[in-house]
């Protein structure tokens, strides 16, 4: 049960991986799936990584509309941190998509200015929804 488990878990991280290209922005990202949300002190602990990894990869994906972020109320002294949250699985996927998409379609491009002329634009196509594959 527990190796099953950690398949997935690898199977999953993997996929990820292949997403973002970095072990840290994977590993921050399940993360936050996992906990629906985190502060950077929770996601230090529960990733395991560098302080200052954590707070550059937040700083990086939240730029890059990978995460979103929302100011905690702090009654202490001091700053109000942050709390981190997943971007929506399906708005990534779409958003990667549309970035394969352009690069396919500069690649069919080069054939039009020979014989290929007309060439037809690539367009992939995420359904949301059990029924659809």
């Amino acid at each position: 049960m527990l190796k099953s488990r950690l398949n997935r878990d690898k199977n999953i991280e993997t996929i990820v991986h292949d997403l973002f290209k970095s072990r840290a922005r994977s590993r921050i990202y399940i993360f936050l799936l996992r906990k629906n949300g985190a502060k950077t002190e929770d996601i230090i602990k529960g990733t395991k990584l560098h302080p200052s990894t954590v707070r550059e990869t937040l700083s990086k994906m939240y730029d890059q509309n990978q995460i979103l972020r929302k100011k905690v109320r702090n009654d202490s002294i001091g700053k109000n941190p942050y709390k981190y949250f997943p971007m929506p699985p399906i708005q990534l996927l779409k958003k990667h998509a549309k970035e394969i998409e352009d690069k396919l379609n500069k690649i069919a491009s080069l054939g039009s200015k020979n014989k290929f002329r007309g060439f037809k634009t690539v367009k992939i196509k995420i359904q949301e929804g059990a029924d659809q594959i």
